[in-house]
């Protein structure tokens, strides 16, 4: 029986980790679980973020399911998410956005994997004042974190039966680091003839999504593009609360919703657990057992037409208690 490494979050975390659980546990994954709470509110207790012992049992298991952590804005401490993925090298975050006939949107017939570039870009963190009034970003790009974000995505269009890879950019304004990006983008898309591969300028991949999403399959992108694009992938399919995503390294793996913590609705019992499940689904997948999540992702798709159970951001009269019971049942 494999172990997992769970982090419960906080805001809606616990919640829809708990709900996500029990929805695996139905299914037969026969996981067993090391769960931890991390976030402000283990801070506020503890002192720490994230405790040690989790640390440790990451370290140990090496899989890593982890629901939603709040991120204050303009102050306070840094996001845990780009902390863990910095610390355990988790470089490839994918992020697939598929249209489901069960929810309504203008766009029936989207099907993108974002394929963001996880651990450098702005989002290294590196401000400086320069004087009162003015401060300095640094953005970074280097070749070999491009190298392998852009031959991970070929590989997976590949071996996914994928027809195209799109590179998202802004080299004709960001000539050097963006430039490096596209540049290595151009050498690697040679060794892939079989897979048709073009680039877009970033600004315009955002017009040309909201006109014709089915144009893009698997997109590639440094690390702001991507969080940006995904989000905007899954305002096409429904809402964040449909967007699962994995963080791969080579030695470590996270599944987590790309949803925020939602503290507004924290407690009263509607929030949405699919994307948390869907990235265990993905989870189950990279541990080879595509059989069980392929059960879940059945038990899913036919839950979500059924709008007195499903929640109400996805416009249903649940809660996430009928919800899981509701794909529970139909797992049985």
């Amino acid at each position: 029986m494999a172990t997992i490494t769970v982090f419960k979050g906080d805001g809606i975390g616990p919640e829809i980790t708990d709900a996500v659980l029990e929805i695996l546990d139905a299914a037969g994954a026969g996981l067993k679980y090391e769960i931890f709470r991390v976030g402000n509110q283990e801070y506020l207790d503890n002192g720490a973020l994230i405790p040690d012992a989790a640390f440790v049992s990451f370290e140990k298991t090496r899989i890593l399911l982890k629901s939603p952590i709040t991120t204050p804005i303009g102050k306070g401490f840094r996001s845990l998410n780009v902390t863990l993925r910095n610390r355990y090298d988790l470089y490839a975050n994918i992020r697939p956005a598929k249209s489901n006939a069960a929810v309504r949107t203008p766009f029936p017939n989207v099907d993108i994997v974002v394929f963001r570039e996880n651990t450098e870009d702005l989002y290294v963190g590196k401000e400086e004042w320069i004087n009162e009034n003015t401060v300095y970003a640094t953005k970074i790009i280097t070749r070999r974190a491009s190298t392998r974000i852009i031959r991970d995505a070929f590989e997976y269009a590949r071996s996914h039966g994928r027809k195209l890879v799109t590179c998202v950019h802004k080299a004709n304004i960001l000539k050097m680091s963006d430039g490096l990006f596209l540049d290595i983008f151009n050498t690697i898309k040679q060794e892939y003839p079989d897979i048709a591969a073009n680039d877009r300028i970033a600004d315009n991949v955002c017009m040309q999504m909201v006109m014709n999403p089915a144009q893009f399959d698997v997109m590639v992108m440094p690390n702001l593009y991507g969080d940006m694009l995904s989000d905007l992938a899954s305002g096409l399919i429904g809402g964040l609360g449909l967007l699962p995503s994995s963080n791969l390294g080579r030695d470590y793996a996270m599944f987590e919703a790309v949803h925020g913590s939602a503290p507004d609705i924290a407690g009263k019992g509607i929030a949405n657990p699919t994307a948390l499940l869907w990235s265990a689904c993905m989870m189950l997948e990279y541990m080879h057992m595509d059989d069980c999540a392929a059960r879940i992702r059945r038990a899913v798709d036919q839950v979500l037409t059924d709008t007195d159970v499903i929640t109400p951001d996805i416009h249903g009269k649940g809660n996430t208690r009928t919800y899981t019971d509701a794909i529970i049942a139909r797992l049985g």
